[in-house]
């Protein structure tokens, strides 16, 4: 009750003390952040006893799922047994299950009892370990909002005043809340609604840095801070960064994630590289083992269907009873012309291979097509097509661009046998624009069957999300 309290009173002190002396700014931050470590504990109590419980909370999970459905394709009413479950209700890859809702009308929105514990828990942890790990990142005024309705951390509104975040709220373009986030010396941290925008803010940051210095120099918005601008400026140079993810082990060099027992219930289906046969039986979270590699398979309750996610992870670890993984590739991101298999990995592991023996560029981003799609063969051997978005470096040689094919042979020897027999030609390097691939996301959100963030594929199979990157190349 004493919580309940708290949390109802802290949104009005945020406001009477919005205009206050610094003192009362730093008593709010402390009083937020004691309130916080309270509920988090108590949040932290319960990650342990679900992990600690794993098949019992499975279960509930399952049972939370199979109650709540709403989709038109569900189980006989009552049935909450997991083993009917797997069984009966087959596994969809994710464009069965975009092309299912596509030819749907939209379902009523989700109940957020369940998701609403979840999101408080992740948020709670998760600011509570990123203090941990980073505590000059959450003093006060050291974070600001970068995108127009951010809602983090939504499940506890009053922390956005309470925590001292920078940034003036409202329906602003990023750019100028980028610019008015920068002229504050304390910024530490920069939040957005999804890590794709955030995203493509960092590369706007990289790409404009020099006119926001100026812009800041100058008194654009307002009194001209010439030593500010300098200070980024500074920063600029020395080059991004940072962390980019967080998660219960944000120090770690290599992103490392807990599945939790909770919803969406999980299931992961072995995955071995190089096999032509597919697993059909899936694991629960206790079942997997050690340094083995599973696709996801996800199941909430508003489509009710076990969907393959694409996404492979390899377990490194644990938590108590769950696993602790690592993300390792995408299935479905892969390329072939000729019958060969060119995944996302090899593909990517040959670019920056190449980047690295281009004098002063650095990758920013980048998208495959088959020549195919863009009807770009001219009589030529099928091959790939690369577009890429770089930055120090605007126009490359011939000799530079021939490295990426070279790098391609060196770790494909597949694709190596196909380029000395001519049955697969070189691939073809084209550099595009700054903010073409904010472009090309925004492109995708906007496609009807489109998850919100959208995915952002390597391989890109529709032509007119090619035409669009090829109008922007620049070299």
């Amino acid at each position: 009750m004493l919580l309940l309290w708290l949390l109802l009173l802290l949104p009005l002190l945020a406001m009477l003390w919005q205009q206050r002396p610094s003192w009362l700014i730093l008593l709010r931050h402390q009083v937020a952040w004691r309130v916080l470590a309270w509920e988090a504990a108590c949040q932290q109590r319960k990650l342990e006893q679900s992990t600690l419980r794993v098949g019992q909370s499975q279960q509930q999970a399952l049972t939370w799922c199979l109650k709540r459905a709403q989709s038109p394709y569900c189980l006989p009413r009552g049935i909450t047994d997991m083993s009917t479950f797997r069984n009966q209700l087959p596994l969809t890859k994710t464009s069965q299950v975009q092309q299912e809702e596509s030819k749907e009308e939209l379902l009523p929105p989700a109940s957020p009892q369940y998701h609403g514990e979840a999101s408080l828990q992740a948020t709670l942890l998760g600011l509570v370990t990123l203090n941990k790990a980073y505590p000059e990142v959450l003093t006060p005024g050291s974070s600001a909002c970068v995108t127009p309705p951010s809602p983090w951390p939504g499940s506890v509104p009053w922390l956005r005043h309470a925590l001292g975040r920078v940034s003036p709220l409202g329906a602003k373009d990023p750019r100028t809340l980028l610019l008015e986030a920068l002229m504050f010396p304390g910024l530490r941290a920069l939040e957005a609604r999804t890590a794709v925008e955030l995203l493509d803010v960092f590369v706007g940051l990289e790409a404009d840095g020099k006119e926001l210095a100026e812009a800041i120099a100058s008194g654009k918005l307002g009194t001209p801070l010439p030593s500010r601008a300098a200070e980024l400026q500074e920063a600029l140079e020395q080059g991004p960064r940072g962390v980019m993810a967080l998660n219960l082990w944000p120090e770690q060099p290599q992103g490392s994630y807990l599945l939790p027992p909770g919803v969406p219930f999980i299931e992961l289906l072995p995955f071995k590289e190089g096999t032509q046969e597919e697993a059909t039986s899936t694991l629960l979270l206790t079942d997997v083992q050690r340094e083995e590699e599973y696709e996801l398979v996800l199941t909430d309750h508003a489509g009710l269907t076990r969907c393959r996610l694409g996404d492979v992870v390899q377990v490194v670890g644990a938590y108590n009873q769950c696993p602790v993984v690592r993300f390792t590739r995408r299935l479905g991101q892969t390329l072939s012309v000729r019958g060969e298999v060119t995944d996302e990995n090899t593909f990517s592991a040959a670019l920056a291979q190449a980047v690295g023996q281009w004098p002063g560029a650095k990758l920013l981003d980048y998208a495959c097509v088959e020549s195919g799609i863009l009807d770009s063969c001219d009589g030529s051997a099928p091959h790939y097509e690369v577009f890429m978005e770089l930055r120090g470096l605007r126009n490359l040689s011939e000799e530079n661009r021939d490295k990426l094919d070279h790098c391609l042979q060196e770790v494909s020897p597949h694709y190596k046998s196909l380029r000395r027999r001519g049955s697969v030609g070189p691939v073809k390097v084209h550099l595009v624009g700054p903010g073409s691939f904010r472009v090309l996301r925004e492109a995708l959100a906007a496609y009807p069957s489109s998850s919100f963030p959208p995915e952002m594929p390597r391989v890109l199979r529709l032509s007119h999300l090619a035409q669009l990157l090829r109008k922007r190349v620049i070299s």
